[in-house]
């Protein structure tokens, strides 16, 4: 037996290798996220007025406006921590210890520890953690596909010399069949693996569309903020005097015009979001991919793994006669029996090959045979030389079989089979071949004797059939493949396996029949510029490889496709990374894929993306309304704190804390309300929006400055009736606020839904936004009926009869705006149907 390395030594090349570990992006710490933070324009501006304030001695003003900000950074903290937590989770399952041999003796080591020189036992079922060199092995095959993306297995065979590189194995690979000794050559970030991972880090995420106009917005908004903040404080200064008062004044026009609860709310949306999906069984790793979901226009889907199950099953038996498929094979049982007798016989027990696993299967619950009790007395290994395994049993009652398996050439061989024989049989190998399966063929022979020959080409042989494997597809394809077709999504497969399997597989899941299938030779022969125009035709790419798919999403980007690309190998990770929701499966995916991807399906499930892809709509489209609405309560705030500069005899109607809370906590909490709220109508019928489309568009813009001017103007009109009753300033103050607390409710009762009245929340059950709403409306109340809130915002009570022309002219206000858009959603149905009647 192999001594392997010493205890002494393996610890030598540890500390010089490092632990066998792939490269990860590293986890924010709170820290780190505070700074982030702290860096927008908003925050700072926060930062100043609380200073401020605690110069000038108010320092409950001040630690409210500081305690805003830690309420912030802590939400965007748990919510990174929470995905960083799960996928750690994920990634500790897959981390299993491996069998060495340390001291010259067997013993168990963490995966992470083993290292260059270390020799690997490996046996049925083992997951490979290093790239090693097989030094001795015993019919070992191994399932490459999470490296490959080919579902087959792979033969291997102990070699020497110059040879020894045909015969690597490679980390993340599985022993399906056999078992055999193997030296270590690399670890972590060397192996094959590990270099793919590393090259994820040369990949740049780009941002997302939001992202861009966000920036841009508040970079614009930041600049006329600052322009007319100055202005704000020499006016008041000039016409009040107090320095420091006016500079106060300043900072809350920056904040008023600043949409600082943009951050707030986006992560709201986003950490809700993430919550709603995760109870969908897919966990989001980055957030923006959210956003991106919604506007999805090309869904690439690698097919083992992801739209089948990667495992195999039985799909046609031929017995010599006639083809039958699966669906009959109840039916048929006696024209089958001997043939899948063979079958299994020739098959290892309790095996972990994928073939002979669904030969059990089907031996056993298909045809219901049910346990076949018999014991191996030789068996003729697969080799190079002849493709073809045989295994001599004994059942109870003392009778050997002698049970063939292999490829259907070489059972050919073995059965003499010749002239029309041979050709009937070959044809109905290339049925079975264009049909996207792959074939075996079964013969059994007598003993002939008590002795058994040396080789399996003495026995007499007599061919039963061939039986066609396929790697089935998940069942909820179809169906989520349809649910594409009609929210305007094109699928594209992507396949290292071959072009007849792609198409079959294609045809099942009813992906388009028209669309051109492009091989990885042909796309090797294809500039970056003639790939761009071929693209939109091609729904079908076969036998590519990692780079070819990498080169696959970065065409579709080039045209202006928003790309979600799924996937579970490590050939997938570079094309993960690059598109703009990458989609990794968490149960059979690799730690590299789910590394490079924006979100991992818990369940591998293909029917959650399209569900992932609803909710990212529903999200869009609710995000917008919020944000809308947002911009919309800016108008007022900016209009009641600019008024008192202008006209300096009237009283000041909102100060820095007034604005903060009304930016940092009463929006935010009714932004839950369009959170909660229900999908559109049809959300799955409509083409994604348009890549050009903006999301704060001129005509969105107009709308919220429409509406934030007419709660000004309802707001001022109360502000000036108290000023008639000569109501003290604090008085008026309590009335104005009161009227534009109010009105902001019913602001958000109106743009809830594009399509239904304010009513529907009710009838909609929509109890977060009428919980939120109520929330405000008692944080208002409190406000004015308790004293000591009444003293931290400067307020005083003038009675409750004093409210009605608040609550009058913020209701005036929610019927004109309902008016509009029920006359909107009428013109909306109008065009509909004219574009139904063809006019």
């Amino acid at each position: 037996m192999m001594e392997g390395l010493s205890t002494e030594e393996a610890g030598k090349r540890l500390k010089q290798h490092g632990y066998n570990e792939l490269p990860a992006e590293k986890s924010r710490n709170l820290w780190q996220i505070a700074i982030e933070v702290v860096k927008e324009p908003m925050f700072i501006l926060l930062l100043a007025g609380g200073l401020l304030y605690i110069l000038l001695g108010n320092y409950q003003e001040g630690i409210i406006l500081f305690s805003s900000i830690l309420i912030i950074i802590f939400i965007t903290f748990y919510q990174s921590q929470k995905t960083e937590h799960a996928l750690s989770a994920l990634k500790k399952l897959s981390s299993p210890k491996v069998l060495l041999i340390r001291d010259g003796i067997q013993a168990r080591v963490p995966g992470r520890e083993i290292v260059p020189g270390d020799i690997m036992i490996l046996n049925e079922g083992d997951r490979v953690a290093a790239d090693a060199i097989v030094l001795d092995c015993l019919n070992l095959k191994m399932d490459e596909s999470l490296l490959t993306g080919e579902s087959m297995a792979v033969a291997k065979e102990a070699k020497t010399g110059d040879a020894a590189h045909h015969n690597k194995i490679f980390n993340g690979t599985l022993v399906i069949q056999g078992r055999g000794l193997a030296e270590v050559i690399a670890t972590g970030i060397a192996t094959e693996m590990g270099k793919i991972g590393v090259s994820l880090q040369t990949i740049t995420q780009e941002e997302t569309r939001l992202q861009k106009e966000m920036k841009v917005l508040v970079r614009n908004l930041f600049i006329i903020g600052a322009l007319i903040s100055v202005g704000i404080v020499f006016a008041f200064y000039f016409t009040r005097g107090h320095f420091i008062q006016s500079l106060l004044n300043g900072i809350a026009a920056s904040i008023a015009i600043l949409p600082e609860e943009f951050p707030v709310v986006l992560t709201v949306f986003l950490a809700l979001g993430s919550w709603r999906l995760s109870k969908k069984n897919v966990l989001t790793r980055k957030d923006a991919a959210i956003e991106a979901l919604g506007a999805t226009t090309v869904l690439c889907a690698d097919k083992t793994g992801t739209i089948t199950q990667n495992k195999m099953e039985i799909a046609a038996i031929y017995n010599g006669s006639e083809l039958f498929y699966k669906n009959t094979f109840s039916e048929k049982q006696g024209h089958l029996s001997e043939l899948m007798t063979a079958a299994s016989r020739a098959s290892a027990q309790d095996s972990v090959d994928p073939m002979e696993k669904a030969i059990d299967h089907a031996y056993k619950t298909v045809f219901l045979y049910g346990d076949d009790d018999y014991r191996l007395i030789k068996e003729y290994p697969l080799s190079r030389e002849l493709l073809a395994m045989t295994r001599v049993t004994e059942n109870e009652e003392n009778i050997i079989s002698v049970s063939a398996k292999g490829a259907p050439e070489a059972i050919f061989k073995l059965c003499d089979i010749q002239g029309s024989q041979l050709d009937a049989c070959m044809s109905v190998v290339r049925q079975m071949g264009d049909e996207g399966y792959r074939v075996i063929a079964v013969a059994n022979a007598p003993t002939g004797g008590n002795e058994l020959p040396e080789k399996q080409h003495h026995f007499n042989f007599n061919f039963l059939g061939l039986i066609a494997l396929e790697d089935p597809i998940r069942p909820e394809v179809p169906a989520a493949v349809q649910q594409c077709k009609d929210a305007g999504i094109r699928l594209i497969m992507i396949t290292g396996d071959f072009p007849a399997t792609a198409r079959s597989i294609a045809t099942q899941i009813g992906l388009e029949p028209s669309g051109k299938l492009v091989t990885g030779a042909e796309l090797e022969e294809m500039s970056e510029e003639d790939l761009r125009k071929e693209i939109p035709h091609i729904n079908i790419f076969a036998r590519v490889v990692p780079d070819q798919k990498l080169r696959i999403v970065q065409a579709l980007k080039a045209n202006n496709e928003i790309v979600a690309m799924t996937g579970d190998g490590v050939n997938d990770a570079p094309a993960l990374k690059a598109a703009h929701i990458g989609i990794a499966m968490g149960n059979k995916g690799t730690d590299v894929a789910r590394e490079a991807s924006s979100m991992v399906l818990l369940d591998d499930n293909f029917a959650s993306i399209v569900a992932a892809i609803r909710s990212g709509r529903r999200i869009f489209d609710n995000l917008q309304k919020a944000m809308t609405y947002i911009m919309a309560i800016h108008i007022p705030i900016i209009g009641l704190t600019l008024l008192p500069a202008f006209f300096p005899g009237l009283p000041l109607l909102l100060m820095p804390l007034h604005i903060v809370f009304m930016e940092l906590i009463i929006d935010p909490i009714c932004s839950v309300a369009f959170e909660s709220e229900q999908e559109e109508k049809n959300i799955m019928k409509r083409p994604p929006r348009a890549t050009d489309h903006k999301f704060f568009g001129t005509g969105r813009i107009l709308n919220s400055i429409f509406e934030g001017a007419m709660l000004l103007f309802m707001v001022l009109v109360v502000y000036f009736l108290s000023l008639q009753e000569h109501h003290t300033e604090g008085e008026v103050r309590a009335i104005a606020f009161s009227s534009l607390v109010i009105g902001n409710v019913f602001l958000i009762l109106t743009n809830l839904s594009k399509t239904r009245s304010f009513a529907s929340i009710i009838t909609g059950r929509n109890w977060a936004a009428i919980l939120m709403l109520s929330v405000a409306l008692l944080m208002l109340f409190i406000m004015i009926a308790l004293p000591a809130m009444q003293r931290v915002f400067s307020l005083e009570f003038p009675g409750y009869k004093h409210f009605l022309s608040a609550v009058i002219a913020a209701g005036s206000m929610l019927v004109v705006l309902e008016a509009i858009k029920y006359t909107r959603f009428k013109r909306h149905i109008a065009w509909l149907k004219k574009n139904e009647a063809g006019l």
